[in-house]
């Protein structure tokens, strides 16, 4: 009976050429330039704020033409009121301007985040890199 090869290609034909004809590189990432991380998650978290607010926006527009803040308005005037007293006025709180301001805010404050953090992590993996040696990545031809 002949090997597990010879069964699955034939006898005497061997594997196929491009498999046999395969590189295999074994790389270690020793190094990471902090510049360029920090350019890279300075666009990345300014790619994420502008998703992040062009969506806040679609949900807040939906939702006021549905009428959901006009009802939550009314339902809070309606249980803080009584005899004397109109009721609470809620209606400054979901204003568009408020709410996409605190959006901008959260967004300026998440950009300055990744980023520091992007490059301190940078910094922090060159440390350890050169204590241990990196990551190692092996490279392989697709078939």
């Amino acid at each position: 009976m002949g090997s597990w090869q010879d069964r699955v290609t034939g006898p005497g034909r061997g594997p196929e050429p491009s498999r046999r004809n395969r590189r295999q590189a074994q790389l270690t990432l020793a190094r990471v330039e902090p510049w360029s991380v920090m350019k890279f998650s300075f666009v990345a978290s300014i790619v994420a704020f502008i998703i992040l607010f062009v969506a806040v926006t679609v949900v807040y527009a939906t939702l006021s033409g549905l009428g959901v803040f006009t009802s939550v308005q009314h339902t809070v005037s309606t249980i803080t009121s009584s005899q004397g007293n109109a009721g609470t006025n809620i209606s400054s709180w979901f204003s568009a301007s408020r709410i996409l301001g605190y959006v901008g805010m959260l967004g300026a404050l998440n950009i300055v985040l990744i980023t520091a953090l992007s490059t301190i992590g940078a910094v922090i993996y060159n440390l350890i890199a050169h204590v241990f040696g990196g990551i190692e990545v092996t490279l392989r031809e697709s078939d």
